[in-house]
This record gives C-alpha cells, sequence and structure tokens, in this order.
C-alpha cells in the first residue's frame, strides 16, 4: 500500500465522497489513488474553484469538503476559499502537495512555505510537525468527533 492509497482509505472511512481539484504533477500518485476508490474527482479550471466547491459542500451536507491542490501556486489558490469557509465556520479538509525538501531553494521554484500562508490568512490551521515515515498525520480532527 502506498501513503496516497493510505491517504485515500482514510478519505473513505471519513465518508467523503468528492474530492474537487486541480489535477498537476506532484498529485499523480494520489490521483491514480482516487481513480481506483469510491471518492470520486471533481476536475476544476482553478484552486479557487475547488476551494469554494468543497466549502459549498460542507455549507450544505455539514461533511467536511475536500480540495487539493499541487505546491507553490496551486496551493496558494486554494487560500481564498479556505479563509471564506474558515469565516463561515464550514468543515473544509484541504489537501497540497509538497516539493522534496531537498529540492527547496535549488531547482525549484515554486517552494514556498505553505503552513505560514495558512496562518497569514488568519485559518490557523492545527499544526502537525514534519513526521517520520510510518507515523501517523494530524488531519483526522477536521473531520469531527
Amino acid at each position: 500500500m502506498t501513503a496516497s492509497d493510505l491517504l485515500v482509505a482514510c478519505l473513505e472511512r471519513e465518508g467523503v465522497d468528492y474530492v474537487f481539484g486541480l489535477p498537476g504533477e506532484e498529485m499523480e500518485d494520489l490521483l491514480f489513488s482516487l481513480r481506483t476508490s469510491d471518492v470520486t474527482f471533481v476536475p476544476v479550471r482553478h484552486e479557487q474553484g475547488a476551494a469554494f466547491m468543497a466549502d459549498v459542500h460542507g455549507r450544505l451536507t455539514g461533511d467536511a469538503g475536500v480540495c487539493l491542490a499541487t505546491l507553490g501556486p496551486g496551493a496558494t489558490n486554494l487560500l481564498t476559499g479556505v479563509a471564506d469557509a474558515h469565516l463561515d465556520k464550514s468543515p473544509l479538509v484541504a489537501i497540497t502537495a509538497q516539493g522534496g525538501l531537498e529540492r527547496l531553494h535549488k531547482e525549484s521554484h515554486q517552494a514556498i512555505d505553505q503552513d505560514r500562508r495558512v496562518r497569514e490568512t488568519r485559518c490557523d490551521p492545527p499544526r502537525t510537525p514534519r513526521r517520520r515515515r510510518g507515523q501517523g498525520h494530524g488531519g483526522r480532527s477536521a473531520f469531527g468527533p
């Protein structure tokens, strides 16, 4: 089982029906895992649209809406919709790609501190420290009790 398979299995266990997003190279493994799951991937033309669709899904159903984007500008394009969901108290989970740390400031022009950018929008995400392979993740709280 790959990490993307595990993430999709967690989404299925949480009852996620849809993931809204814009395909990107760094999200390829996750998209392949979604394709073979019960979760429907809904492609959009812009990441901001994905975040707003997840926001509205959360408002209408009470279940967490899920959106995804690739790294760098793709991640920052989610922020307006994520901030709107936060202000409206809509349940939303945003998943973004991140390039390898070995590429940071060397070959990738899309490297940004995504956690810092989200904090600057006053969304106050739960801090999840960088974990070693095999450890759990902090995203479970986003789906409620």
